[in-house]
């Protein structure tokens, strides 16, 4: 590590250098980010693990920097242009524009028209000129004529081409047009001609003018994708005039010919060459910030998606709707394992609804069942309906459960690998039976950006969403802690210091020899090292364990502990865990070590007080309104019971009970300026609307949450 990358960290971050070197210490050593916010609190100052993500990728920027420092001297030194003073410039800077600046005169290109004049000679008349002494540009110009500058005026041209590129690879000019870029740029949108009728769908932006730096994310993915598509112009530029002025005022110094000569060179820098250049930065800057908006807002959902309430361990009857194919009903257990599969033809065409009734009777008293999961999609209100109106022998609580990604599963290979004697129908009912149960654990085998909560997902950086989406999946799975002798190897990659192949170890071995029993007994795994087992232990649970802590979150290096804080009280320590009065006799500072502080101690003594205990919130029934089927079936004014399926920048998506979702845009979450729509609702909540606007023809639901 760089000596240098705490202070640049600590300063960008606004954290101390303290907390910097050290987060940046058990990095280095392997330690993963959900271990480092949860067991060394005391080292980072008590980060979470929202910061210490945020200095894992500040770290990552820096070393890439320092990477590509190293390719840039050794070029130019190859080059034999390598002064100490450019050296130590080189070194100097950690911005990553800056260093391209510097490298720019040096850098290999193709063979440029400056290079053509330098060439044939015409350097020292460019030097002349640049230095406005002059004002009979022509006759100096006279004495560089040869064959191959036959004339003053290609004398002149080739001077002016070496000067455009001068001011190009001017760090300081480069600079001034960003300034005034970053203030001024408009970002443009046109419709390509002749495309109107085809890119219908992006109608809105084919005449769009608008400050770059104001433009929300989803409005600016939205022209990328139209441009990507064929179908729109971006441009994005400030006022030439302005930018021009500034230019000329920067070099021409003289009112003679030399400066008139200058003046062109730097109108020709900026149209040819300058402003292509920085609007190809502003365009890749401003989608990366664009993408990061809509980056940040899919981690959200799916952070509140994935910790989501669960049913639990009960007996789940799930049904994966449908019409003319009729209606998947599977059977689980309270494991989720696959007890029966058929299927009920209630709807149109077949309309079998007395017999899909008695079945339906039959199955719930048959297999115990406790619960009913249905699919939101195709039929899925329908046969809800159908559910509610049967007279079970006993009380069956009804839930609607979101359906995306449920088909991306089914025909996946860990679908395949988990059922690979049934088809696709039968794994995607499941699939909805066990995310009713616990989200969580099913949801991982399942690629984020197909559970139908991000915006623009497809549009962003797929590298950086694929690597935001795996860290929140891997920061939900450890806050809430996985059952080791329960839990799929899917969910158990995710666990901190485990990953695929110990996963698959841990699986083997538990088939192998039965339920873990202990936390040490992680360590006969193959390949569980010292280090896997210290990032990992404090997240796996062992429930009715003999030692009662490897079911909470204490890690196993604080037993020790624990153990003393149990004998001081003359107790056991599975007593500390069920009696309140002894844990309130425990004095935190008796046990504060070199090693354990306080926000160590605190962590413990919560913990003994809930151990294992799942964080998540409890599910809820929810019931649409009954009168509600169709889009046709809503009227402006209606208050109506709805979920919250999505949150983008724009708004939040709500189902009502229908096919299509309607939106809350975030002017109408609240009578004051809304910033962030997450501020105001979240994902799967339970809301009253009222509808605002219906567009049947387009399937458009307007609502609003000031009812």
């Amino acid at each position: 590590m760089n000596n240098i990358f705490p202070t640049l960290i600590a300063t960008k971050l606004q954290i101390s250098e303290h907390q910097a070197e050290n987060t940046l210490q058990l990095l280095d050593e392997g330690a993963t980010i959900p271990f480092i916010s949860r067991y060394r609190k005391e080292m980072t100052g008590g980060l979470d693990e929202v910061k210490i993500g945020e200095i894992a990728d500040e770290y990552r920027r820096l070393q890439e920097i320092e990477k590509r420092k190293e390719t840039i001297l050794s070029t130019i030194e190859e080059l034999g242009q390598l002064t100490d003073e450019l050296k130590a410039k080189i070194n100097e800077t950690w911005s990553a524009t800056e260093l391209e600046d510097i490298y720019l005169p040096y850098k290999p290109k193709r063979r440029t028209r400056a290079q053509v004049a330098k060439e044939k000679g015409l350097e020292p008349l460019a030097k002349i000129i640049m230095s406005q002494k002059t004002d009979d540009v022509e006759g100096v110009a006279h004495s560089y004529i040869t064959d191959a500058v036959p004339t003053i005026n290609d004398a002149l041209a080739g001077a002016r081409d070496i000067i455009a590129e001068w001011v190009n690879e001017t760090a300081a000019v480069r600079n001034i047009v960003r300034n005034i870029f970053e203030r001024e740029a408009v970002i443009t949108s046109k419709v390509i001609k002749g495309k109107e009728r085809e890119g219908d769908k992006y109608r809105t932006y084919f005449e769009v003018g608008e400050p770059l730096r104001r433009i929300s994310s989803h409005r600016l993915l939205a022209m990328r994708r139209g441009e990507t598509e064929g179908f729109l112009r971006i441009d994005i530029s400030p006022d030439e005039e302005r930018v021009l002025e500034r230019l000329i005022k920067y070099y021409v110094k003289t009112e003679n010919a030399s400066g008139e000569q200058v003046k062109a060179a730097v109108i020709d820098s900026y149209k040819r060459l300058l402003k292509s250049s920085i609007e190809t930065e502003f365009a890749a800057s401003s989608k990366e910030k664009a993408d990061r908006e809509a980056i940040r807002i899919f981690e959200e959902n799916l952070r509140q998606l994935l910790l989501s309430p669960p049913l639990g361990q009960k007996r789940v009857l799930a049904i994966d709707p449908g019409f003319r194919t009729g209606c998947k009903v599977v059977c689980l257990n309270e494991q989720g394992n696959l007890l029966h599969n058929e299927n009920i033809y209630p709807h149109l065409p077949h309309r079998d609804y007395t017999g899909s009734i008695k079945k339906l009777a039959h199955l719930v008293e048959q297999f115990d069942i406790q619960t009913i999961a249905v699919g939101n999609g195709t039929a899925g209100r329908e046969t809800e309906m159908l559910i509610q109106s049967i007279q079970f022998d006993r009380k069956v609580q009804v839930f609607s459960v979101s359906e995306s990604g449920a088909s991306i599963y089914s025909a996946s290979k860990v679908a395949r690998e988990e059922f690979p004697d049934y088809d696709v129908t039968v794994r995607g009912a499941v699939s909805i039976g066990r995310r009713l149960m616990d989200p969580l654990a099913e949801l991982v085998k399942i690629d984020p950006k197909s559970i139908g909560v991000g915006q623009y997902q497809h549009d962003v950086n797929q590298t950086a969403l694929k690597e935001a989406l795996d860290r929140t999946v891997e920061l939900c799975v450890n806050k809430v802690g996985v059952n080791i002798n329960t839990s799929s190897k899917y969910l158990l990659t995710y666990v901190s210091g485990i990953g695929p192949v110990l996963a698959q170890n841990i699986v083997d071995y538990r088939s192998a020899n039965g339920a873990f029993r202990s936390r040490k007994e992680f360590l006969k795994v193959a390949k569980m090292g010292a280090k896997s087992f210290e990032q990992s232990a404090g997240f796996l649970r062992i429930q009715n364990a003999e030692n009662p802590l490897d079911n909470s979150a204490v890690h196993p290096e604080s037993y020790p502990v624990v153990e003393r804080m149990a004998k001081d009280l003359h107790c056991e320590v599975a007593d500390l865990l069920k009696d309140e009065s002894l844990r309130s006799k425990i004095v935190l500072d008796n046990y504060i070590t070199e090693n354990v502080g306080l926000p160590t101690l605190q962590d413990i003594l919560t913990e003994l007080s809930k151990p294992g205990r799942d964080p998540r919130e409890t599910i809820k029934v929810f019931e649409f309104d009954p009168n509600i089927r169709d889009i046709s079936d809503l009227r402006e004014g209606m208050v109506l019971p709805g979920i919250v399926t999505n949150i983008t920048k724009f708004g939040a998506f709500v189902d009502v009970g229908i096919k299509e979702n309607g939106l809350v845009h975030v002017s109408q979450m609240a009578d004051h300026r809304i910033n962030d729509p997450n501020d105001v609702v979240k994902l799967n909540q339970h809301i009253s609307v009222k509808v605002v606007e219906v567009d049947e023809e387009r399937k458009r639901i307007s609502l609003s949450l000031k009812v």
